[in-house]
């Protein structure tokens, strides 16, 4: 068992773990909780239903609803991955939608991607980008589709903000601060206007800076600090 408090803003704590006899009793969260089963299965009860979860789909759990958890009668165990996300993550209305559909194909990838990013330090805003990506869709499971949009003013003053934040970085709920404008819109005009989300902007410019500063002869450990990765392996990843 893995546990930590990411950099990530509506992240409170993340999880990985592997059991096998452990079996959770009935209990509640104060937050909203976005599994990934790697392997194995879980069985537990949620809305008065039993249910499983496997390594198909995303599941994800509202808060303040009673639920279990065991390993499911044909498995040997179960290795998860769970985040818990501040109640404030999503709408309060889409609590009813997630206990009657809590396993969910339509986020399986953002759900990869966010605890992906979440497990690999450096990618901070990518983990928040697809934490946003995941919200969206779920908004539009209930009928509130938000459609890309081409606001060229938002989208060049996050640019110009994402660059003079190159090194240290900034994550998109203290851009909508600056900006004020909402994060998922943000996220959304930015991809629609430059044809890539925020995360992978930053990422392409700090390598370009990166692969001009070790044309200088600087060592790559000091480049990786200078162009704001988070150390030498995360450089040489993108790189």
């Amino acid at each position: 068992m893995r546990a930590w408090h990411p950099a990530v803003p509506a992240v409170r704590e993340v999880l990985h773990a592997r059991m096998t006899l452990h079996a959770y009793p009935a209990h509640t969260h104060a937050d909203w909780t976005l599994m990934l089963v790697d392997e194995g299965a879980v069985a537990y009860g949620l809305g008065g239903r039993p249910r499983i979860a496997d390594a198909r789909s995303a599941t994800l759990l509202p808060p303040g609803i009673a639920h279990d958890g065991r390993a499911a009668p044909d498995s040997a165990g179960f290795r998860k991955r769970v985040a818990y996300l501040n109640a404030s993550w999503l709408p309060e209305a889409l609590a009813g939608h997630a206990v009657d559909q809590p396993d969910r194909i339509d986020i399986f990838e953002p759900t990869r991607r966010a605890h992906r990013a979440l497990a690999t330090p450096g990618e901070e805003l990518a983990a928040e980008g697809a934490l946003v990506e995941i919200a969206d869709r779920l908004g539009a499971a209930r009928g509130r589709t938000m459609q890309p949009t081409r606001d060229r003013a938002a989208s060049r003053r996050l640019r110009d903000l994402l660059e003079s934040r190159l090194t240290e970085g900034i994550t998109l709920v203290e851009a909508s601060r600056l900006l004020d404008a909402d994060p998922s819109h943000l996220a959304r005009t930015f991809t629609a206007h430059y044809g890539l989300p925020p995360h992978r902007y930053v990422t392409g410019r700090r390598v370009d800076v990166a692969r001009g500063l070790l044309l200088t002869g600087m060592r790559p450990a000091a480049v990786a600090a200078a162009a704001g990765f988070h150390d030498q392996a995360h450089l040489t990843r993108h790189f």
